[in-house]
């Protein structure tokens, strides 16, 4: 996969994405990129929110991406209403980042060779209950299914067999055939993309895998999607104890730890690599990232916002040939 261009939906307007783009612009960094980096979003209020915080950046405004140039500013313009620079998160913006992703999907619908990133978005009032995040967004608007959230770093991925599902429901969603789909798309992204065979670890749900109950999850579901892994030659072990698995000793010996829900993996992942990584959707007809972390709106105007996750996205992007 040739990747030429790159399309940055800005997302949430009162966040701290601008700041985070605005380092990235201002580095040495994109003078070397050669992709053709097409912003979707208000013009108005990136370059109020460039100017108040004192980076001077040119705009390219572009009526078609066609137009689009390397290493220049282009932004296709998305009317929004409300310009205030730095104010609280509200669905005030609901309609004007609905209409960015409608604008970058068709783009990429019709166009090849296109990477996805989008800015974060606040899941209370831009997704309204409606979606668990921005991968089920995403796939119900492209109909894709069994996508799976991968979140990179160079060194160990971390990949969470259910995404914002509130914790009591977890258990409920758990199935052999999750577990399996999402080792597939995993072994299929690192050798399609990254020419590298993973090693794979599998975290068991209970503590220190064991229960009370009669039957575990561990020897229902988790062991056998694990033995028929295993049978099919993919390479893998489990499951662990979540709560010693991510000593160093440990982790050292894989590159992606596949857990049953968000912070089982998360928590321990972001403690040890921070901002230094990013959130794919695999399964997608197309490359899609996100920064690995939120609005930030506390942090909106301080210009203090880490912009570490931008750069591994562009790093990323630019690896792949």
């Amino acid at each position: 996969m040739k990747l030429n261009k790159i399309i940055i939906i800005l997302g949430e307007p009162q966040s701290t994405f601008s700041e985070i783009l605005f380092k990235y612009f201002n580095s040495k960094e994109f003078s070397k990129n050669k992709k053709k980096i097409i912003l979707i979003g208000s013009i108005n209020l990136f370059q109020k929110q460039m100017k108040k915080l004192k980076f001077n950046l040119n705009l390219k405004s572009i009526e078609n991406i066609s137009e689009a140039k390397i290493n220049e500013l282009n932004i296709l313009n998305v009317n929004y209403s409300n310009q205030k620079i730095f104010s609280k998160i509200s669905s005030n913006s609901t309609k004007y980042i609905s209409n960015c992703f409608r604008l970058g999907l068709n783009l990429i619908k019709n166009n090849k060779n296109i990477a996805l990133i989008n800015g974060p978005i606040s899941k209370k009032h831009f997704l309204k209950k409606k979606y668990l995040g921005v991968t089920e967004y995403i796939s119900k608007k492209t109909m894709s299914i069994n996508q799976v959230m991968l979140i990179y770093n160079d060194k160990l991925s971390v990949s969470p067999l259910t995404t914002h599902l509130p914790l009591k429901y977890v258990a409920k969603y758990i199935t052999k055939e999750k577990i399996v789909n999402n080792v597939k798309q995993v072994k299929n992204f690192y050798e399609n993309l990254l020419d590298k065979k993973p090693k794979i670890a599998i975290l068991g749900l209970n503590p220190h895998c064991e229960t009370i109950d009669k039957i575990s999850e561990e020897k229902k579901i988790i062991i056998p999607a694990i033995n028929f892994l295993k049978k099919i030659n993919l390479n893998i072990d489990g499951p662990f104890s979540a709560d010693t698995f991510f000593l160093k000793k440990n982790i050292k010996k894989y590159d992606v730890v596949v857990g049953m829900y968000h912070d089982q993996v998360l928590t321990p992942f972001k403690t040890l690599y921070g901002f230094n990584a990013i959130n794919i959707t695999l399964g997608l007809p197309f490359i899609r990232i996100s920064p690995d972390h939120g609005p930030n709106n506390k942090m909106m105007g301080k210009n203090n916002s880490d912009p570490s996750s931008i750069f591994c996205a562009m790093r990323f992007i630019n690896k792949i040939r």
